[in-house]
């Protein structure tokens, strides 16, 4: 799976763990949390739509 994501998947799956340790430390930065939480979900479907039209040959 690792390997379908690309750097830019990687990076966003990173993002996405950062923000979950972000909210587990302390409750005063949950909005920064989930705003990493977003934005790391955001770059992993970017990354997977990306490599599956790459797959077809579209992109």
């Amino acid at each position: 799976m690792l390997g379908n994501l690309g750097p830019l998947g990687i990076v966003g799956i990173v993002v996405l763990l950062a923000g979950i340790g972000l909210v587990a430390y302390v409750d005063l930065v949950i909005a920064a949390g989930l705003a990493l939480i977003l934005a790391g979900m955001g770059l992993i479907v970017k990354s997977l739509i990306t490599g599956m039209l790459q797959s077809f040959g579209m992109f």
